[in-house]
């Protein structure tokens, strides 16, 4: 049997790219290698799905060219999918910044996807893999079928363990697709031995900001048994290079707190000043490396703005991250200078669609990568359908 389209991935993106051709008359097909769909928007958000974000715009988003994302996200907003939640009388609530969840589970916006496929008279060939994929006489020809349009839709290798692959980069590249290098976005650091301390209390949290270059994030800082995790650190790690410090704020406003501290509690060390802003262990291993010989009564104030200078920026120097394992999402994939960002088709193969994930273009933590997949899906629907 022959489609009008093929959607290789069955994840946010693909689905949404199904059932967006679907029902403006397109015959689709839907090929997944595994056994059922959205296995990762099952996990995402704690089980809830944080599936948008109340913020998304173009700034949230990168890539080698800032601008690609401008025109699908103009054209399918945040505003346009939480309307599509609603319809389907599915409960959400806010949390911080924006990010938008489901009140129940996952399950209920893969239960929406997959009812809008089914609206569209989407067919599905799940446990499947393309094999060999040739494409001639204005087809392509995969799996036993055909069709004169392709959509990659399957993202990047981020969570190799809920079976992501290469694969979209394995087609591009056999279609002349450049790429720009994939690497781990959204993911911890690791430390060396200078870090020892810090992964001595795994599980330490505190509200705190990460800066990388000129790029902060403020949110929450986590040490693990490997390095650092949390909010602010995985948001960062998106801009982080080998070799590149990362200064982390412990303490906003340290210098005037620590002042106050040495007016009402002179006789305190540092240790006991810090322990009323910050976790105990954290506050003991901040101030046994800080190294405050003497009750903050006696300190000098050059000794307490050495203190604070610390506090407030932390360097830390990673000797790398968790890799794909951890990250949430993959940086880099199909270059967007191959691509047109009104309809995510290649130029230069003229029924060849790339959307999601696997394009260069990685949103923030918070729902943004969802935003990108079902923003960049409709795009790519529309034009399926509009051929």
């Amino acid at each position: 049997m022959s489609y009008d389209a093929i959607i290789l991935g069955a994840g946010a993106a693909g689905l949404m790219a199904a059932a967006t051709a679907g029902q403006a008359g397109a015959r689709v097909l839907v090929i997944d290698h595994a056994d059922k769909p959205g296995k990762k928007i099952l996990i995402s958000g704690g089980g809830r799905c944080n599936f948008t974000n109340m913020g998304t715009e173009p700034g949230n988003f990168l890539s080698e060219n800032p601008h690609f994302a401008k025109s699908a996200l103009a054209r399918y907003t945040q505003w346009d999918f939480l309307a599509l939640v609603e319809k389907h009388g599915i409960s959400w609530h806010e949390k911080t910044l924006g990010q938008l969840f489901c009140d129940g589970s996952a399950r209920q916006i893969v239960a929406m996807l997959m009812e809008e496929c089914a609206k569209g008279g989407v067919d599905f060939h799940f446990s499947t893999t393309p094999g060999k994929i040739t494409h001639r006489d204005g087809h392509f020809h995969l799996a036993g079928t055909s069709a004169p349009q392709l959509v990659l839709a399957t993202g990047g290798p981020s969570i190799p363990k809920m079976g992501a692959t290469d694969l979209a980069y394995e087609i591009a590249e056999r279609f002349d697709l450049p790429l720009v290098t994939p690497r781990p976005g959204l993911v911890p650091f690791t430390l060396g031995e200078d870090g020892a301390a810090f992964k001595a209390i795994s599980g330490t949290a505190c509200p705190a900001s990460a800066t990388t270059g000129t790029t902060t994030f403020e949110e929450a800082v986590l040490c693990t048994h490997r390095g650092l995790s949390g909010p602010a650190i995985l948001q960062i790690s998106s801009y982080w290079h080998p070799g590149d410090p990362v200064h982390v704020n412990f303490l906003q406003n340290a210098a005037d707190k620590l002042r106050a501290a040495r007016r009402s509690a002179p006789r305190a060390h540092l240790r006991a000043a810090l322990s009323e802003h910050l976790p105990n262990r954290l506050a003991e291993v901040l101030a046994s490396q800080i190294n405050l010989r003497t009750e903050l009564g006696n300190a000098p104030d050059a000794e307490l703005d050495r203190a604070a200078n610390l506090l407030t920026a932390w360097a830390f120097h990673p000797n790398g991250t968790e890799g794909y394992a951890k990250a949430e999402v993959t940086l880099g994939g199909i270059s967007t200078a191959a691509l047109s960002s009104k309809t995510m088709e290649a130029k230069t193969v003229p029924g060849l669609y790339a959307i999601g994930e696997c394009v260069d273009v990685t949103g923030w933590l918070g729902g943004y990568n969802f935003q990108w997949a079902w923003a960049s899906a409709v795009a790519a629907g529309q034009a399926i359908a509009a051929r």
